[in-house]
């Protein structure tokens, strides 16, 4: 008798919760002056337990009836907010709509789970499904690089905080791939500054290049630019340390042969200045 009367209470608490939760709904819209009867029956709460209405949720995803699936994991979260279902549920919010192409839900879903729980072991999915809904949707180069650059911010996050996921290879690839086409921005931007003569800002364009995308395949043109601008304003020393470390660097590179062609023609060689920035950028180098 005494374990009926605790479950009745327990029953009965989970009961007025879920009212206060709807009676809250309803007056917020009343007040807003924009409810309608279609709207408050909108709100009413599914009393299916949680578990149960996450089973019905994965019979639908495994049938491929996906938006069935979402819909359903939609409403567990909203109906069971604070259990383990609902963590389970918004999991699967993010997987869905990545899977549907819906990114900006996915990327609203996935941030939100590793927001409520940092610790937990599918955060690092999380973090990919951001980092692969931010890819899928980069511009070409010559458009606006911010989400390439949000894509390239959660792959970096997700190899620094989860080293050995599963997930961290392909993260992995993804990095280069951002990292190579940020890179070509700013050297498409480069080169517009440096055919119009503005050399300080082509040389910034460049510089930005050689200081955080070393290891793209636009190195070897940067520092060949690098050599052109800086000798075009006369800036010697850093036009032949340019093409010093270009030459060092790459040898049988035709950047580098094009840069010592340009400053044979002043009279100049590649030579480092031990002063320069590149120098530093580059670390120690024995010149060829």
């Amino acid at each position: 008798m005494l374990r009926s009367d605790a479950a009745g209470t327990a029953l009965g608490a989970d009961r007025l919760k879920k009212m206060i939760r709807y009676t809250s709904l309803a007056v917020a819209l009343v007040v807003a002056g924009c409810a309608s009867k279609d709207d408050i029956d909108d709100l009413a709460l599914d009393e299916t337990p949680a578990e149960e209405m996450f089973n019905e949720a994965l019979a639908f995803r495994a049938s491929g009836e996906r938006k069935e699936a979402l819909k359903k994991f939609y409403e567990l979260d909203r109906v069971y907010p604070y259990s383990e279902f609902a963590r389970k549920s918004l999991i699967n919010i993010a997987y869905l709509n990545f899977s549907m192409g819906s990114y900006p839900e996915a990327i609203a879903a996935a941030d939100r789970f590793t927001t409520l729980y940092p610790g937990n072991k599918d955060s690092a999915y999380a973090l990919f499904i951001i980092g692969e809904s931010y890819f899928r949707q980069m511009p070409d180069v010559g458009r606006d690089q911010t989400v390439t650059g949000k894509a390239l911010n959660a792959m970096r996050e997700l190899v620094q905080r989860y080293p050995d996921s599963e997930y961290t290879k392909q993260a992995k690839q993804r990095i280069r791939a951002t990292e190579d086409q940020l890179a070509g921005k700013e050297m498409e931007v480069g080169r517009y500054y440096l055919a119009r003569k503005n050399y300080l800002a082509s040389i910034n364009r460049f510089k930005l290049v050689v200081s955080n995308y070393q290891t793209t395949r636009h190195i070897e043109e940067a520092l060949y630019r690098l050599t052109e601008s800086y000798y075009a304003l006369g800036v010697t020393n850093e036009a032949q340390t340019a093409a010093a470390v270009l030459g060092h660097n790459f040898p049988q590179s035709q950047w580098y042969k094009d840069a010592y062609s340009l400053l044979e023609k002043g009279g100049l060689s590649p030579k480092e200045s031990k002063g320069s920035w590149l120098s530093r950028a580059f670390g120690d180098m024995k010149i060829l």
